[in-house]
């Protein structure tokens, strides 16, 4: 399954979790009806995923960790705050980079219309 067909499928499944559930609850939440609904929809995902950094030749162990990792392709970043920041755009340009994955979708479920809560981001990076 390509990228963006995993995509279309969390983006569906995002609407679906925010049209049963609508706002106002944790992260937490919404990180199990997301998983529970993207299983139903048949495709893979993992949970918290850790994600450790390379610097200098050398693997640290940060404590970054992935929302959800679908497909082993498309990383979800979630979020439940009232204004979505720059740095949580970043974040997941960061995870990117670090995964080494093409795509990312950040979504935020604290929203009037959850289409207006997701946002795409690839990793333009070429290595």
């Amino acid at each position: 399954m390509h990228e963006n067909d995993v995509s279309y499928l969390v983006r569906q499944s995002a609407y679906n979790v925010h049209v049963s559930l609508g706002l106002g609850l944790l992260e937490s939440a919404y990180e199990a009806a997301l998983t529970h609904e993207l299983r139903l929809a048949g495709l893979r995902v993992q949970n918290q995923v850790a994600l450790p950094m390379v610097y200098k030749g050398m693997q640290l162990e940060v404590g970054y960790r992935l929302d959800l990792l679908i497909e082993d392709k498309v990383i979800v970043e979630l979020k439940t705050v009232d204004i979505l920041l720059e740095v949580h755009h970043m974040q997941l340009l960061t995870y990117l980079k670090l995964s080494g994955h093409k795509l990312g979708l950040l979504i935020n479920f604290n929203v009037a219309r959850i289409k207006d809560g997701m946002f795409r981001k690839v990793n333009g990076l070429v290595e």
